[in-house]
């Protein structure tokens, strides 16, 4: 890939965003030098780091990456011999500590998903850890790059002394600007430091009566800086402690820049990998920024574009364009007029290509395809090149022949105003000849013209196909949108019309244009309608697809929920008559155990009677168990037998009720039916058509326990009694329903004066059986009924 085809392509300005992305110097740097490959494999393997990054960031957050910096300069130095000061000590130390905690958080993240981070797992793996040098380092250097008492004894002991005598003199000095004699000769009552000896700001005029040594005076002279005789033994010892503590610090240093040293090339390694893995999570970072997608890269020279937009441009305005070159045809021509977005189109599809060849995502839709290519050469000619001005035809031809010296089958070749610049004959000729010499290759190419001829060569050249960037003749202005398979129109007339040019004018002009004009531009124009038709059809299917595709979703919700309703409520009936049977075969047992005892104490019971009640209960848990099995293999069937039609006068059951009802009337998909005295409007999907019975041949006579189940309907007409003869009826009623095993029943008291209504409500509100209970909806009788949900 040759610098000069980025600058065109503003590949740079895209690594510059990048490097905004960078946490450090290193990485930074690998950013702003990012370069596209031309090798598949390499191109493909960069963007699965890329999307690890990008899927690490969206699920678990940045990596932190503080605390490290580009330590590779301190670090050769310090192999070589050289002494680390205590700031590059620090970084080397940040460096350490901040590569531990990227691997903590990087393994631990990836632990239960290693096949979905393989690159960022071993990655993390591979960095390696000096505990050593770290705590060295964080021991002897502080936060502030300062070299720590505790770095040695010996410095300990050196600053000890070092702080012992300079309290004792500053106590000195405060002492004597105490002293009165002394006042009158100071400037001020201060204790001060010049050239690191504690000294007093004398008046000049008390030179010779003070003493002492002058270390600094002020400006105007009038004061003199004196270190006294009483302190200046003392500073002298000061001072030969700093050497001493100057030569240990040093001494501390090399100790640490030896063992920095010791680990030159790991720490090196260590430094690349960090900026490796930033560099990684740089381009997923840039990748979230723009709302990029991972591009499925080929290196068949295919290139499928999906709202695709140019990175550079404000994604509040761009527009985004789709683009298919390689496929059916491997040359696309582009005209249009002028600022209708052809030459960001070229730029678009060119640097989209070099992004992805950089291992970058790209601001496109799913279901993007990329191509990696031998080359991308580009011809960038008009007023919108970032670098230069290459309108003129000679600039032109010195490009296209390197271009054409240099391109191979598997290249990319972008051509902006191929042609421009010279005769628009002899130009347009040119442009078809290199066109063509191009496609022979086998090259990728897409160029821009406004040479009717190239339109006309795209027309008819097998291979070759036409786009166009569409304009808004009624605004006079673009609209940026591509439509491929259409050439692209002048506009010159519609345009001088709407401008108002005199209608005598323009029909002069038209009768210039020659029959070949004249056709072919009424060739674009049908072309052009038909392809906002198709465009607007194409639209329609798209939204009759979605439509059905919701509607499908929905019904497949629905008849989800409807077979776990059916399961639920096939498993309650089941679990019903299990607990019936079960009530009623254990006080038959308790029955049969009270007649034992009554033969034991000589009750007139016969022992053979005792047997058949035996009998009798084998016959009931035999029966039960025969009844379960039937029930399971229904339940087992009911998927496969076809649902029999709901029509008036059809049986059903009622499954929220777990009644059966007759159907007394269809409107749509409601049905109306009849409960006893009750009539309920329900969906048809709450019903279950009830199959006729057959005919079972007469079995041999066995004892049924027959329970109040099926005695007990599912409401209680209490009209025309009083309160408390409602009450005495409605106590039995609920016992009797309790022991059916009914969840809801309907009480029937009509509206009148309300004082029944009322009555009934007062008792059910303190009946422990009784869950809750409402009045009736409209459709169930209102408020002349109360609808009773039982515990």
């Amino acid at each position: 890939m040759e610098q000069d085809t980025l600058k065109r392509l503003e590949f740079d300005k895209v690594c510059q965003m990048l490097q905004k992305h960078a946490r450090f110097s290193r990485s930074r740097e690998m950013a702003f030098s990012l370069w596209p490959t031309t090798v598949p494999e390499e191109a493909k393997q960069w963007l699965s780091q890329t999307d690890e990054g990008y899927r690490l960031l969206v699920k678990f957050g940045d990596p932190p990456f503080g605390g490290i910096r580009d330590i590779s300069s301190s670090v050769d130095r310090a192999g070589r011999g050289g002494l680390l000061l205590p700031e590059e000590l620090l970084a080397v130390q940040l460096t350490l500590e901040g590569s531990r905690k990227l691997k903590r958080f990087l393994l631990k993240h990836t632990e239960k998903e290693a096949p979905v981070f393989p690159y960022l797992r071993t990655q993390a793996e591979e960095i390696e850890e000096f505990p050593a040098v770290e705590n060295a380092i964080a021991a002897a250097v502080d936060e502030q790059a300062a070299i720590r008492d505790e770095a040695s004894p010996e410095l300990a002991r050196i600053r000890r002394q070092m702080r012992n005598l300079e309290n004792r003199m500053r106590e000195r000095l405060e002492a004597m600007i105490r002293d009165p004699n002394v006042i009158r000769m100071l400037q001020e009552p201060l204790v001060t430091v010049r050239h690191d000896h504690l000294v007093l700001p004398v008046k000049a005029h008390f030179r010779n009566v003070f003493g002492g040594v002058v270390y600094d005076q002020s400006a105007s002279g009038s004061t003199l800086f004196i270190e006294p005789d009483a302190v200046a033994r003392d500073n002298l010892k000061l001072q030969e402690l700093r050497v001493q503590e100057q030569k240990e610090e040093e001494r501390i240093l090399r100790r640490l820049s030896a063992m920095v040293g010791e680990v030159r090339e790991p720490l090196l390694r260590l430094v690349e990998k960090l900026a490796e893995l930033d560099l990684v999570m740089a381009k997923a970072r840039l990748a979230r920024e723009m709302g990029a997608c991972r591009p499925k890269l080929n290196d068949q020279g295919l290139i499928r574009l999906r709202k695709a937009k140019h990175p550079l441009i404000d994604p509040a305005t761009v527009v985004p364009i789709d683009v298919e070159l390689g496929a059916a045809f491997r040359t696309l021509v582009i005209t249009g007029p002028n600022t209708g977005g052809k030459t960001v189109t070229l730029k678009t599809i060119g640097l989209l290509s070099c992004m992805a060849m950089a291992g970058l995502f790209v601001p496109a839709a799913e279901g993007t395809e990329l191509a990696v290519f031998s080359g991308i050469y580009v011809d960038i000619g008009d007023e919108q090149s970032i670098e230069q001005n290459l309108s003129t035809f000679s600039s032109h031809m010195r490009n296209i022949i390197g271009m054409l010296e240099k391109a191979d089958g598997k290249a990319l070749l972008l051509f902006d105003e191929l042609g421009a610049g010279t005769d628009p004959q002899e130009g347009a000729a040119l442009a078809i000849a290199i066109l063509e010499e191009v496609h022979r290759r086998g090259c990728r190419v897409v160029a821009t013209t406004h040479y009717s001829e190239l339109k006309a060569y795209a027309y008819n050249r097998e291979g070759v196909s036409n786009a166009s960037v569409e304009f808004d003749v009624e605004s006079l202005r673009p609209t940026y949108r591509l439509m491929m398979g259409v050439p692209g129109r002048s506009n010159a007339f519609a345009i001088a019309e709407r401008l108002g040019l005199p209608k005598h004018v323009l029909e002069m002009a038209r009768e210039q244009v020659d029959e070949d004009s004249r056709q072919l531009e009424a060739m674009v124009s049908s072309l052009e309608q038909r392809h906002q038709q198709m465009e607007e059809q194409l639209e329609e299917v798209a939204a009759l697809r979605r439509e059905l595709a919701e509607k499908e979703q929905q019904l497949a919700r629905r008849e989800r929920e409807l077979a776990r309703e059916r399961q639920r409520l096939q498993a309650e009936m089941s679990q019903k008559v299990h607990d019936v049977v079960e009530a009623a075969r254990k006080e038959a047992a308790g029955l049969l155990d009270e007649l034992k005892e009554l033969v034991k104490q000589g009750a007139a019971v016969k022992p053979h009677q005792i047997i058949e009640w035996e009998k009798k209960l084998e016959q009931i848990s035999s029966s039960h168990e025969q009844s379960r099995k039937r029930s399971d293999t229904e339940r087992g069937e009911s998927g496969d037998a076809p649902a029999e039609p709901i029509l008036p006068g059809s049986e059903v059951l009622v499954l929220p009720f777990g009644q059966r009802g007759t159907v007394v009337e269809l409107q749509g998909e409601q049905a109306l039916v009849q409960m006893g005295q009750i009539k309920l409007s329900l969906g048809k999907d709450q019903l279950k058509p009830v199959q006729a019975e057959k005919k079972q041949p007469p079995a041999p006579p066995m004892v049924r326990v027959v329970t109040q189940e099926r005695a007990v309907r599912p409401e209680l007409d209490l009209r025309g009694h009083r309160v408390d003869e409602a009450l005495a009826k409605l106590d039995k009623y609920l016992d009797e329903v309790s022991l059916a095993g009914l969840k809801q029943v309907v009480l029937i008291h009509g509206k009148g004066t309300g004082s029944l209504r009322q009555g009934i409500q007062e008792y059910l509100r303190k009946h422990p059986q009784v869950g809750s209970y409402r009045l009736g909806n409209y459709n169930e009788g209102g408020s002349g009924v109360t609808v009773v949900q039982l515990k």
